[in-house]
């Protein structure tokens, strides 16, 4: 046979195969190929790594720590993430053998999904949301159901839509807040709710909590495992990308029982042995000196939220106002448009490049997601460019 008559998808994974690319890349990437394109489309913060934290990580390699760690991550750093997670949402683990540190917190949850899932096992997952989520259920065999979360509730899961979904294959709950893309959060009433849900079905929780140092207003972040009962039944995902930008560091950790942070260890050390020395060392002085960091940009980043609310909300473009992460969830019906004719087309005409709410889910349509971790100058500029879309090109007029 000759190379050239080879058939791939003899040798290719079907479920692979079968999967979409991310909705979040396939614009960005675009948009890379385009000259004078002001993107608000990654999340992505446009500060740099606290200098103190990239000192530490460079002071490591003139030190000569360039050796692999242990496969859960260097016990210092272990022990540092413990005692930030007790300091900011009253929960204690064992760093010996209940904390992973991992390759940014995408492979936290990969892990945990592999670890915890039996072929079939339904996984609830509340839309919109992450674009992980589902294709990694997937590939981990299970069964991706979505629950539908809407404006008029903040978009947040409600106890009944849970219990609704709840069938004999439900094993896990992933929930996903504060959530990407609609800044919506759980409140511990909210959380209390779903708790009572989740003890009642004997459900297991994968929270991933990657924006929750990034939770505005009076009320700090809760987490769902701090509840009476919820540790012992939670998978707590976390990094260091979002709240101490340190995207390009690849650092992510989990927290889990013991039983369960076993088996996560195991695909942890054959896949990939252990997350970057160096990036470890720059986390521990993250985790023990990083609060002030992580309150300069959290004031920041809520003054770009508000700025941004206003402008979408002055265009006709109703807003709800996100209280955790850094992205507005702007509805886009009333122009007429879908969700992807509104992003291609202001790609275009406009050279403004957002997300369409569909990479989200299907109950993302009517909605885009627009990421405000760019600066106030930047942010000023798009939104001068989407009114101008909106009066010119889509014919429809500012009020």
């Amino acid at each position: 046979m000759n190379d050239q008559d080879i058939s791939y998808d003899r040798f290719l994974n079907p479920a692979l195969v079968d999967l979409k690319p991310s909705g979040i890349r396939r614009f960005f990437d675009i948009a890379s190929e385009m000259e004078d394109v002001i993107t608000l489309s990654i999340g992505e913060p446009d500060f740099t790594t606290p200098w103190h934290i990239r000192e530490e990580g460079i002071h490591s390699l003139e030190r000569g720590h360039t050796w692999y760690t242990s496969n859960a991550g260097l016990l210092q750093l272990r022990e540092a993430i413990v005692e930030f997670t007790r300091r900011h949402i009253q929960i204690a683990y064992d760093p010996k053998t209940e904390v992973l540190v991992t390759v940014g917190g995408s492979e936290a949850i990969d892990l945990g999904l592999r670890a915890l899932l039996r072929p079939g096992d339904e996984v609830l997952i509340p839309e919109p949301s992450f674009v992980c989520y589902a294709p990694l259920t997937h590939m981990a065999g299970g069964v991706p159901v979505p629950l539908v979360t809407r404006e008029e509730d903040a978009f947040r899961l409600t106890p009944e839509a849970l219990r609704a979904a709840v069938t004999p294959r439900s094993r896990l709950l992933i929930l996903p807040y504060p959530n990407n893309p609609t800044g919506g959060v759980l409140r511990r009433p909210h959380l209390e709710a779903i708790a009572e849900v989740v003890r009642e079905h004997d459900l297991f929780v994968l929270s991933d909590e990657i924006y929750s140092a990034l939770t505005y207003g009076a009320e700090p972040h809760v987490s769902i495992a701090s509840l009476p009962g919820m540790q012992s039944r939670t998978l707590l995902i976390n990094g260091f990308s979002k709240a101490f930008a340190m995207t390009g560091w690849r650092l992510g950790y989990a927290c889990a029982p013991a039983p369960v942070m076993k088996q996560i260890v195991k695909l942890h050390q054959y896949a990939l042995m252990c997350a970057p020395t160096t990036a470890q060392y720059a986390a521990i002085e993250a985790m023990r000196s990083g609060d002030d960091d992580i309150a300069r940009m959290r004031s920041e980043y809520d003054t770009r939220r508000r700025f941004i609310v206003e402008e979408f909300n002055r265009m006709g473009l109703t807003c709800f106002e996100p209280e955790g992460a850094f992205y507005v969830f702007p509805c886009i019906r009333s122009t007429g448009l879908s969700s992807e004719e509104f992003c291609q087309r202001l790609l275009r005409e406009k050279h403004v490049a957002v997300v369409p709410g569909t990479a989200f889910g299907d109950s993302g349509e009517g909605f885009v997601r627009v990421s405000y971790c760019y600066s106030l100058s930047h942010i000023t500029e798009a939104m001068k460019r989407i009114a101008e879309f909106l009066e010119n090109s889509a014919g429809f007029p500012r009020p």
